[in-house]
Protein backbone atom coordinates (compact mmCIF):
# COMPACT_ATOMS: atom_id res chain seq x y z
CA UNK A 1 0.00 0.00 0.00
CA UNK A 2 1.44 3.34 -1.00
CA UNK A 3 -0.37 6.05 1.90
CA UNK A 4 -0.02 9.90 0.57
CA UNK A 5 -0.91 12.47 3.07
CA UNK A 6 -2.77 15.53 1.07
CA UNK A 7 -3.76 17.40 4.70
CA UNK A 8 -2.37 17.28 7.63
CA UNK A 9 -4.05 20.34 9.69
CA UNK A 10 -7.04 20.31 11.71
CA UNK A 11 -9.87 22.85 11.93
CA UNK A 12 -7.59 25.63 10.20
CA UNK A 13 -5.38 25.32 7.35
CA UNK A 14 -1.78 27.08 7.58
CA UNK A 15 0.42 27.29 4.36
CA UNK A 16 1.86 24.44 4.99
CA UNK A 17 -1.33 22.38 5.78
CA UNK A 18 -4.16 21.90 3.90
CA UNK A 19 -7.25 20.44 6.01
CA UNK A 20 -7.68 16.77 5.86
CA UNK A 21 -6.95 13.88 3.20
CA UNK A 22 -5.07 10.77 2.91
CA UNK A 23 -5.06 8.89 0.33
CA UNK A 24 -4.01 5.00 0.01
CA UNK A 25 -3.20 3.47 -3.02
CA UNK A 26 -3.33 -0.53 -3.84
CA UNK A 27 -3.95 -2.47 -7.05
CA UNK A 28 -6.93 -1.00 -8.73
CA UNK A 29 -8.34 0.68 -5.62
CA UNK A 30 -7.33 4.31 -4.99
CA UNK A 31 -9.00 5.16 -1.46
CA UNK A 32 -9.61 8.88 -0.44
CA UNK A 33 -10.29 9.05 3.31
CA UNK A 34 -11.82 12.13 3.78
CA UNK A 35 -11.69 15.37 1.67
CA UNK A 36 -10.99 18.45 3.02
CA UNK A 37 -11.33 22.05 1.62
CA UNK A 38 -8.84 22.80 -1.35
CA UNK A 39 -8.34 18.80 -1.57
CA UNK A 40 -8.88 18.76 -5.71
CA UNK A 41 -5.96 21.30 -5.69
CA UNK A 42 -3.90 18.93 -3.76
CA UNK A 43 -4.13 16.05 -5.46
CA UNK A 44 -3.61 18.30 -8.76
CA UNK A 45 -0.28 19.34 -7.30
CA UNK A 46 0.25 15.47 -6.12
CA UNK A 47 -0.04 14.20 -9.72
CA UNK A 48 -3.01 12.20 -8.96
CA UNK A 49 -5.73 12.31 -11.24
CA UNK A 50 -8.89 12.09 -9.85
CA UNK A 51 -10.63 9.39 -11.92
CA UNK A 52 -8.29 6.95 -10.41
CA UNK A 53 -10.26 7.60 -7.04
CA UNK A 54 -12.40 4.64 -6.47
CA UNK A 55 -14.19 5.08 -3.21
CA UNK A 56 -14.10 8.03 -0.68
CA UNK A 57 -14.61 6.65 3.00
CA UNK A 58 -15.94 10.38 5.43
CA UNK A 59 -15.08 9.72 9.31
CA UNK A 60 -16.87 12.23 10.23
CA UNK A 61 -18.99 15.30 8.82
CA UNK A 62 -17.08 18.42 10.53
CA UNK A 63 -16.36 20.75 7.86
CA UNK A 64 -12.30 20.28 7.33
CA UNK A 65 -13.17 16.83 6.89
CA UNK A 66 -15.84 17.57 4.14
CA UNK A 67 -15.62 21.12 2.99
CA UNK A 68 -13.97 19.81 -0.02
CA UNK A 69 -16.39 17.44 -1.16
CA UNK A 70 -18.47 19.63 -3.45
CA UNK A 71 -15.91 20.83 -5.76
CA UNK A 72 -14.55 17.39 -5.88
CA UNK A 73 -17.63 15.54 -7.15
CA UNK A 74 -18.55 18.58 -9.33
CA UNK A 75 -14.85 17.94 -11.01
CA UNK A 76 -15.45 14.07 -10.88
CA UNK A 77 -18.81 14.02 -11.95
CA UNK A 78 -17.03 13.55 -15.88
CA UNK A 79 -16.16 10.11 -15.22
CA UNK A 80 -19.57 9.52 -13.73
CA UNK A 81 -18.14 8.51 -10.29
CA UNK A 82 -20.31 7.48 -7.30
CA UNK A 83 -19.09 5.83 -3.98
CA UNK A 84 -19.35 7.23 -0.67
CA UNK A 85 -19.12 5.46 2.59
CA UNK A 86 -19.41 7.52 6.04
CA UNK A 87 -21.18 6.99 9.25
CA UNK A 88 -24.85 7.43 10.32
CA UNK A 89 -26.19 10.60 8.88
CA UNK A 90 -24.45 10.25 5.25
CA UNK A 91 -27.38 9.75 3.18
CA UNK A 92 -29.24 13.01 4.85
CA UNK A 93 -25.82 15.49 4.89
CA UNK A 94 -25.20 14.10 1.01
CA UNK A 95 -29.13 15.13 0.29
CA UNK A 96 -28.72 18.52 1.90
CA UNK A 97 -25.36 19.12 -0.08
CA UNK A 98 -27.09 18.06 -3.57
CA UNK A 99 -29.79 21.09 -2.59
CA UNK A 100 -27.31 23.58 -2.13
CA UNK A 101 -25.06 23.54 -5.24
CA UNK A 102 -25.94 23.25 -8.85
CA UNK A 103 -23.99 20.99 -10.19
CA UNK A 104 -23.51 21.05 -14.08
CA UNK A 105 -24.29 17.70 -14.07
CA UNK A 106 -25.90 15.56 -11.90
CA UNK A 107 -23.83 12.59 -10.42
CA UNK A 108 -25.29 9.30 -9.51
CA UNK A 109 -23.85 8.44 -6.14
CA UNK A 110 -23.76 5.36 -4.06
CA UNK A 111 -23.99 6.33 -0.21
CA UNK A 112 -23.20 3.68 2.54
CA UNK A 113 -23.75 4.23 5.57
CA UNK A 114 -21.38 2.01 7.79
CA UNK A 115 -20.64 1.25 11.68
CA UNK A 116 -18.88 -1.61 13.15
CA UNK A 117 -18.72 -3.70 10.44
CA UNK A 118 -16.50 -4.82 7.57
CA UNK A 119 -18.17 -2.92 4.40
CA UNK A 120 -16.13 -3.41 1.38
CA UNK A 121 -13.63 -6.59 0.42
CA UNK A 122 -12.46 -7.73 -2.72
CA UNK A 123 -9.84 -9.98 -3.68
CA UNK A 124 -6.77 -8.22 -2.76
CA UNK A 125 -7.95 -5.81 0.53
CA UNK A 126 -10.63 -5.60 3.39
CA UNK A 127 -11.75 -2.37 4.27
CA UNK A 128 -13.46 -2.28 7.74
CA UNK A 129 -14.49 0.57 10.15
CA UNK A 130 -15.35 1.20 14.18
CA UNK A 131 -17.37 3.71 15.82
CA UNK A 132 -15.18 6.36 18.12
CA UNK A 133 -15.41 9.03 20.40
CA UNK A 134 -16.23 12.44 19.44
CA UNK A 135 -18.37 15.19 19.52
CA UNK A 136 -20.68 14.03 16.56
CA UNK A 137 -21.18 10.07 14.60
CA UNK A 138 -17.38 9.54 13.97
CA UNK A 139 -15.20 6.47 12.44
CA UNK A 140 -12.32 5.30 12.18
CA UNK A 141 -11.05 2.70 9.18
CA UNK A 142 -8.81 -0.46 8.77
CA UNK A 143 -7.69 -1.31 5.51
CA UNK A 144 -6.31 -4.57 5.23
CA UNK A 145 -4.29 -6.41 2.77
CA UNK A 146 -5.59 -10.21 2.54
CA UNK A 147 -2.67 -12.70 3.02
CA UNK A 148 -0.91 -13.83 -0.44
CA UNK A 149 0.42 -17.43 -1.83
CA UNK A 150 3.48 -17.07 -3.35
CA UNK A 151 4.75 -20.20 -5.22
CA UNK A 152 8.07 -21.93 -3.81
CA UNK A 153 9.71 -22.01 -6.81
CA UNK A 154 12.09 -24.95 -5.17
CA UNK A 155 9.19 -27.35 -4.71
CA UNK A 156 7.65 -26.86 -7.93
CA UNK A 157 10.86 -27.11 -10.11
CA UNK A 158 11.45 -30.31 -8.13
CA UNK A 159 8.29 -31.95 -8.94
CA UNK A 160 8.29 -30.47 -12.48
CA UNK A 161 5.18 -28.55 -12.49
CA UNK A 162 4.34 -26.19 -15.27
CA UNK A 163 3.16 -22.89 -15.32
CA UNK A 164 -0.73 -23.35 -16.23
CA UNK A 165 -3.59 -23.15 -13.86
CA UNK A 166 -2.30 -26.31 -11.10
CA UNK A 167 -0.17 -23.06 -9.86
CA UNK A 168 -3.63 -20.96 -9.68
CA UNK A 169 -5.17 -23.37 -7.31
CA UNK A 170 -2.23 -23.74 -5.26
CA UNK A 171 -1.85 -19.83 -5.42
CA UNK A 172 -6.30 -20.37 -3.88
CA UNK A 173 -4.99 -22.84 -1.23
CA UNK A 174 -6.16 -25.74 -2.51
CA UNK A 175 -3.96 -29.02 -3.18
CA UNK A 176 -3.54 -30.71 -6.31
CA UNK A 177 -1.99 -33.93 -7.94
CA UNK A 178 0.71 -33.68 -10.58
CA UNK A 179 2.11 -37.28 -11.81
CA UNK A 180 0.36 -39.13 -9.28
CA UNK A 181 1.83 -36.74 -6.49
CA UNK A 182 -0.09 -34.92 -4.04
CA UNK A 183 0.98 -30.96 -3.68
CA UNK A 184 -0.58 -28.96 -0.28
CA UNK A 185 -0.92 -25.52 -0.81
CA UNK A 186 1.01 -25.26 2.38
CA UNK A 187 4.18 -27.27 0.31
CA UNK A 188 4.12 -25.40 -2.79
CA UNK A 189 3.70 -21.69 -1.56
CA UNK A 190 4.79 -19.44 0.63
CA UNK A 191 2.19 -17.82 2.86
CA UNK A 192 2.97 -13.52 3.09
CA UNK A 193 0.73 -11.71 5.88
CA UNK A 194 -1.31 -9.10 4.55
CA UNK A 195 -0.01 -5.49 5.96
CA UNK A 196 -2.63 -3.59 8.38
CA UNK A 197 -3.22 0.21 8.05
CA UNK A 198 -5.12 2.50 10.77
CA UNK A 199 -6.29 5.63 9.98
CA UNK A 200 -7.92 7.48 13.18
CA UNK A 201 -8.71 10.91 12.31
CA UNK A 202 -10.85 12.42 15.41
CA UNK A 203 -11.44 10.77 18.89
CA UNK A 204 -10.85 10.78 22.03
CA UNK A 205 -8.85 7.99 23.30
CA UNK A 206 -11.62 5.24 23.34
CA UNK A 207 -12.12 1.48 22.81
CA UNK A 208 -13.36 1.77 19.40
CA UNK A 209 -9.44 3.41 18.61
CA UNK A 210 -7.75 0.44 20.50
CA UNK A 211 -10.12 -2.11 18.75
CA UNK A 212 -8.90 -0.91 15.24
CA UNK A 213 -5.23 0.01 16.28
CA UNK A 214 -4.57 -3.52 17.57
CA UNK A 215 -1.51 -5.05 15.27
CA UNK A 216 -1.52 -2.21 12.66
CA UNK A 217 1.59 -2.30 10.44
CA UNK A 218 1.03 1.25 10.44
CA UNK A 219 -0.95 3.60 12.59
CA UNK A 220 -2.19 7.14 10.92
CA UNK A 221 -3.63 8.88 14.37
CA UNK A 222 -4.31 12.27 14.89
CA UNK A 223 -2.81 14.57 17.51
CA UNK A 224 -4.21 17.46 17.20
CA UNK A 225 -2.28 18.81 20.34
CA UNK A 226 0.35 18.28 22.67
CA UNK A 227 0.27 16.68 26.37
CA UNK A 228 0.52 19.97 27.85
CA UNK A 229 -3.28 20.85 26.62
CA UNK A 230 -4.85 17.53 27.18
CA UNK A 231 -7.36 19.47 28.67
CA UNK A 232 -8.37 21.16 25.75
CA UNK A 233 -7.82 18.34 23.90
CA UNK A 234 -10.65 16.23 25.96
CA UNK A 235 -12.90 19.55 25.82
CA UNK A 236 -13.00 19.11 22.05
CA UNK A 237 -12.79 15.24 21.47
CA UNK A 238 -9.47 14.88 20.03
CA UNK A 239 -6.15 12.92 21.12
CA UNK A 240 -2.88 14.55 22.41
CA UNK A 241 0.47 13.36 20.74
CA UNK A 242 1.19 11.00 24.17
CA UNK A 243 -2.56 9.44 24.15
CA UNK A 244 -1.77 8.65 20.08
CA UNK A 245 2.10 7.11 21.08
CA UNK A 246 0.29 5.08 24.26
CA UNK A 247 -2.50 3.89 21.80
CA UNK A 248 0.27 2.83 19.81
CA UNK A 249 2.37 0.82 22.65
CA UNK A 250 -1.24 -0.51 23.54
CA UNK A 251 -1.89 -1.79 20.39
CA UNK A 252 1.39 -3.46 19.43
CA UNK A 253 1.49 -1.52 16.31
CA UNK A 254 4.59 -1.16 14.24
CA UNK A 255 4.98 2.56 13.16
CA UNK A 256 2.95 5.74 14.42
CA UNK A 257 2.61 8.85 12.47
CA UNK A 258 0.80 11.68 13.48
CA UNK A 259 -1.36 14.25 11.91
CA UNK A 260 -4.51 16.50 11.92
CA UNK A 261 -2.69 19.05 13.79
CA UNK A 262 -3.47 22.42 15.69
CA UNK A 263 -2.69 25.65 13.48
CA UNK A 264 -1.33 26.56 16.53
CA UNK A 265 2.22 24.68 16.34
CA UNK A 266 4.41 26.49 13.36
CA UNK A 267 6.58 23.01 13.60
CA UNK A 268 5.04 19.74 14.66
CA UNK A 269 8.93 18.78 16.29
CA UNK A 270 6.68 19.52 20.14
CA UNK A 271 4.39 16.93 19.04
CA UNK A 272 6.74 14.20 17.94
CA UNK A 273 9.63 14.28 20.82
CA UNK A 274 6.28 14.02 23.17
CA UNK A 275 5.04 10.77 21.34
CA UNK A 276 8.61 9.26 21.00
CA UNK A 277 8.80 9.34 25.26
CA UNK A 278 6.28 6.31 24.58
CA UNK A 279 6.18 5.18 21.88
CA UNK A 280 9.80 6.21 19.78
CA UNK A 281 8.40 4.43 16.18
CA UNK A 282 6.92 8.12 16.01
CA UNK A 283 6.75 10.10 13.50
CA UNK A 284 4.80 13.20 11.92
CA UNK A 285 3.40 13.73 8.69
CA UNK A 286 3.33 16.90 6.38
CA UNK A 287 1.55 17.38 3.48
CA UNK A 288 2.34 15.30 0.33
CA UNK A 289 4.51 13.13 2.08
CA UNK A 290 4.50 9.49 0.95
CA UNK A 291 4.87 6.21 2.73
CA UNK A 292 4.49 2.61 2.02
CA UNK A 293 3.06 -0.13 3.61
Amino acid sequence: MEILFLGTSSMVPTKERNQSGILVSHGSETILVDCGEGMQRQLKIAGVKLIKITKILISHWHGDHVLGLPGLIQTMSASEYGRIYGPAGTKEYMKKMFETFIFDKKIDIEIYEVKNSRFFESEELVVEAHILEHNIETLGFNIIEKDKRRINLAFIRKLGIPDGPLLGKLQEGKSITWKGKKASADEATILTKGKKLTIINDTSPCSGADLLAKDADLLVCEATYSSKLENKSEEHGHMTSKQAAELANRANAKKLVLTHFSARYKDTNELEEDAKDYFYNTSCARDFMKILV
